[in-house]
């Protein structure tokens, strides 16, 4: 059996986001590898005198053996691979004879057996994994094993066996698989609290289907927020990873797994230098819940938000551009209950520091259903604390909204405003507002258009002119816009001054 990796690439701007599964339905093997390494550094000497001008030599640094790490922790790396189908168009040998003749088409239609659609097509894939305990537990990404039905798992000694999938997670990509073996070996767990920015890290796994390969690099960032993986905080290192290599184990210079490497960004599919890995500690949590349950739950706090930009702060009198603006709240949900307004710019939750808004979703997805929840929240200029219970991610998901934020240096709103009338309010649903009829200058740059109902200025509801040129007044440099636009509620930053 060949196995053939599959790469899903999403672009995004001039990079673009591969996520190599090991299964041609589920998506592909995601890349992973990372680089341990001790750094040591001599003894400082007594400080001296140096004259001005001089350069001062930077300390010696000694990179540790990266095979002692390989050696002890090598054998308890998986290989794995998956067999299943894959839904692929089925193939018109009559459109390559007859090519775009309309007669043909028009026949074609009432012949058996050609009828346009999908049919399923057997796929393989590869991926890594590793064992967490002696009895047959392994880690490795929900990717991999996505649609699979069958999973088979080689060890380093060549023995094989038929994997069992206890669960899989797909909002953080972890999957539990377990074999019917004693005595295996196993990796030590360590904690991503402890890992630092510009730490050493390695990487086991097997690229391409190359086992047991060994790939070394750098921590480059710790809490990195992908599109569409919004409830892991991603550790960022610079480690070789390539097809193959997901659910592989992320090792730390102490040759304890800090993270399962998932994800990297690339043009090509190939490695590029960024590459993603699902820290251990997150892992651990949805393990546990997955061997008790079968699965994993994650909470919600019900809402949209967006991101707090410079024209945001100023319109809210924020010192720094920094929290999540809540754009929505969900009826009825957790945070209509906690009190939560559209307006409200979440700064902490349970005393964590929200910097960007997908900071929100990546702390809450990972709290459980029923959990209490203390929000520090600014609100109309001051600081107020809100509290609660989160309520479950299963109902719905909360979405982060994203809105234009380019905005016009212009001293006028440009926008022609008139209150809804009743036809317009049974109709639309909406009880106070104003329509917007014509935008024009800063408003019309910044994304404003003729059809959308304004909400709120500055957080503060509107229901007439007056309240907006009062609101106005009193900006100097943007204002926050609420608008509905159809079924959706978002925020536009208007630049005046």
């Amino acid at each position: 059996m060949q196995n053939q990796p599959v790469s899903k690439t999403i672009k995004r701007g001039v990079l673009a986001l591969a996520v190599l599964g090991a299964l041609g339905a589920g998506g592909a093997v995601v890349v992973q590898q990372n680089h341990a390494v001790a750094l040591t550094a001599p003894a400082a000497a007594p400080s001296a005198a140096v004259p001005a001008g001089v350069p001062v030599a930077a300390p010696m640094i000694s990179m540790p053996d990266f095979s002692v790490i390989a050696e002890r922790n090598g054998p308890a790396v998986v290989n794995i691979s998956v067999t299943g189908t894959t839904k692929t168009a089925a193939y018109d040998r009559g459109r390559e004879q007859f090519g775009d003749d309309p007669f043909y088409e028009f026949f074609r239609r009432f012949q058996q057996g050609q009828q346009r659609g999908e049919r399923p097509m057997p796929s393989h894939g590869v991926g890594s994994g590793f064992i967490i305990s002696a009895d047959g537990i392994i880690l490795t990404n929900a990717h991999v094993v996505r649609d699979a039905s069958e999973v088979s798992v080689k060890l380093t000694d060549r023995r094989e066996f038929r994997a069992k999938v206890l669960g899989s997670d797909p909002k953080t990509d972890v999957a539990v698989l377990k074999i019917d073996a004693n005595n295996l070996p196993v990796v030590p767990l360590g904690r991503t609290s402890d890992l630092k920015v510009g730490e050493w890290v390695l990487a086991i796994g097997s690229p391409y289907g190359l086992e047991s390969t060994v790939t070394a690099g750098v921590v480059s960032a710790k809490g990195r927020s992908l599109p569409d993986d919004s409830y892991v905080p991603f550790i960022q290192t610079d480690v070789a990873v390539n097809p193959g290599n997901s659910g592989g184990p992320l090792f730390n210079t102490r040759g304890e797994v800090i993270g399962i490497n998932s994800q990297i960004y690339s043009q090509t599919g190939g490695y590029q230098g960024l590459s993603f890995a699902i820290p251990i500690d997150v892992a651990t949590k949805i393990k546990d819940q997955i061997v008790a349950t079968g699965k994993a739950a994650h909470a919600k706090l019900g809402v949209s938000v967006q991101e707090v930009n410079q024209s945001f702060a100023d319109s809210f009198n924020l010192a720094t551009p920094e929290g999540a603006l809540v754009a929505n709240v969900e009826a009825g949900g957790p945070a209509d209950k906690l009190g939560l307004k559209a307006g409200d710019v979440i700064r902490k939750v349970n005393g964590q520091k929200i910097v960007a808004s997908a900071d929100l979703p990546a702390i809450v997805g990972l709290a459980l259903p029923g959990d209490k929840v203390n929000l520090e929240v600014w609100r109309q200029g001051k600081a107020i604390e809100l509290s609660g219970k989160l309520g479950n991610a299963a109902d719905r998901v909360a979405d982060v909204a994203r809105a234009g934020d380019g905005a016009a240096g212009k001293v006028k709103l440009g926008l022609a405003l008139r209150p809804l009338d009743p036809l317009e309010k049974r109709q639309s649903g909406i009880q106070s507002g104003l329509l917007v009829e014509q935008a024009s200058g800063a408003a019309a740059y910044a994304g404003v258009e003729p059809g959308d109902v304004l909400l709120s200025v500055n957080g503060r509801p509107v229901n007439s002119l007056e309240q907006v040129r009062e609101l106005m007044a009193k900006s100097e440099k943007s204002v926050a816009l609420l608008i509905q636009r159809g079924d959706d509620k978002i925020f536009i930053p208007v630049r005046i001054g």
